[in-house]
């Protein structure tokens, strides 16, 4: 089988009716980015984090995959599936692909604030300020949060650059390390990318097809001429 590497965004969790952080007024479901996902904010009112990430979990948690999330997955018979994503939900998971990197976090999942490798998944519970991990410390979200490292982006690295077909739902390659991805693709591969606007970036590579629809109509498209001249 072909290996298949598909980054994705923000684009297809939103057609499921989950909001992106970049809208049109600088903020995310009306709080400022610095302070509920930096840090900073951490530091200044964990509260506040914890009741944002709270809503934002039980959002996710209830959210069902759509055509664009149900496709991929479908992908899995014709070609070895391996998703990057930016986004913090599960669902890529829920509709059943089974190879998932998650770049930037996990919304079920909390962490210890002393130790990073110390993960709970709590599904779609809240946690406040008093929850402890297993090492008696705060509980935080496994989110990684503006002006954290990102510690998944060398195993992406390492899938990208193996990739046979890349890939890019959603996304307006303008968020790094994750946008940075693009530039490990292999240049004489085949590259697809699916998202109403064609991103700025995009405009500097070869051998890339544009899709101009949003994920739940362009996928499907995808999926058509990827089994038809690619298996």
């Amino acid at each position: 089988m072909k290996k298949l590497v598909v980054l994705t965004g923000a684009g297809i969790s939103a057609e499921s009716g989950l909001k992106t952080f970049r809208d049109s007024d600088g903020l995310w479901e009306n709080h400022r980015i610095e302070d509920v996902a930096t840090p900073e904010g951490w530091a200044k009112n964990p509260a506040l984090v914890l009741k944002f990430y709270n809503d934002r979990r039980v959002k996710a948690y209830e959210a069902k995959p759509n055509a664009g999330h149900m496709v991929l997955a479908e992908l899995e018979k014709y070609f070895d599936v391996s998703i990057i994503t930016q986004n913090v939900d599960n669902l890529h998971e829920k509709a059943g692909s089974t190879n998932v990197l998650h770049l930037h976090g996990e919304l079920t999942k909390v962490r210890s604030v002393k130790n990073q490798h110390l993960i709970t998944d709590i599904g779609g519970k809240v946690i406040e300020i008093g929850d402890l991990g297993e090492d008696g410390y705060q509980l935080r979200p496994h989110i990684v949060w503006f002006g954290e490292a990102v510690p998944m982006i060398e195993p992406a690295t390492v899938i990208t650059k193996n990739a046979d077909i890349f890939v890019v739902i959603g996304t307006s390659l303008q968020v790094y390390p994750a946008a940075g991805l693009i530039n490990f693709v292999n240049k004489t591969i085949p590259k697809f990318i699916v998202d109403p606007t064609i991103p700025e970036a995009s405009t500097l590579y070869k051998n890339i097809t544009f899709i101009t629809e949003t994920a739940s109509v362009g996928v499907p498209q995808l999926a058509r001429i990827l089994i038809h001249d690619y298996q």
